[in-house]
């Protein structure tokens, strides 16, 4: 069976998340039922990433296996065609070893999340930020992001739902940068590492954004990863803003 590698972009607004649900839309089944329709029979596919509702994908990776030897264009446009007219596309398809895997071969994720800082609601940025009414401290963030790269016991920062074996993940980095966009003033939080805890972006930069509007000192980000506690971890902003921008692999498929 043919195996090839899908890099999909999606709106994740309408959906409870990546992963296949019994009595709820997701971006996973969709592209199962697309594939459905091209080979009449069950398909499971496996993603480098499972975002949660309402959470976006600008570069999740998928693979699929075929019955059939598809030419990676000709899947991708049928693909597209049958998806419609769900907010998902597949940006590109290649075909790849029958061992690749799209999250067991990844060694790095990496997300975006973009704040919106303006009074005014928002109307075309609607679901894909998330507004703030007040400017906030890039340099207070920064110093407050600094202490959580490297290698360190996450549990402040993780769900207490998170399923994974260890708390300890390594962030490799933290970037936060402010840029006028079309919409206003926007504040932008780059962060990458090999992987991610249940929450863990936005426990992040929801600690960051009260460090930027003053509520905390940058000093108590260091304090609160210390703890170790759930409790001691700012609020968790919401999945509107955050976006799965990329996955890397020691030989990009894409390319």
């Amino acid at each position: 069976m043919p195996r090839y590698a899908l890099l999909v972009e999606y709106d994740g607004g309408p959906f409870s998340g990546w992963q296949r649900q019994t009595d709820h839309p997701s971006v996973q089944a969709v592209i199962e039922r697309a594939l459905a329709r091209l080979e009449p029979r069950a398909h499971t596919i496996a993603a480098a990433g499972r975002t949660d509702a309402g959470v976006h994908g600008r570069g999740q990776v998928a693979h699929c296996d075929m019955d059939k030897d598809w030419t990676p264009f000709r899947l991708s446009e049928a693909l597209n065609h049958h998806l419609r007219p769900d907010p998902v596309a597949i940006r590109d398809c290649v075909r790849v070893p029958d061992d690749w895997h799209a999250r067991f071969s990844a060694i790095e994720r990496r997300y975006l999340y973009r704040v919106l800082v303006r009074r005014a609601p928002c109307t075309l940025e609607a679901g894909q930020v998330w507004r703030v009414k007040t400017p906030l401290d890039i340099d207070a963030m920064r110093q407050g992001a600094a202490s959580l790269v490297g290698a360190h016991d996450f549990t402040t920062f993780r769900s207490t739902m998170c399923q994974a074996r260890s708390p300890v993940k390594t962030m490799d980095e933290i970037r936060i940068e402010s840029l006028v966009s079309h919409a206003g003033p926007e504040v932008r939080f780059h962060l990458r590492a090999r992987s991610f805890l249940h929450n863990q972006v936005r426990s992040i930069v929801g600690t960051l954004e009260r460090v930027g509007a003053g509520a905390w000192a940058p000093d108590d980000v260091a304090r609160a990863l210390a703890a170790r506690n759930r409790a001691a971890c700012g609020p968790v902003c919401p999945p509107d803003g955050l976006y799965l921008m990329g996955v890397g692999y020691p030989e990009d498929p894409f390319v």
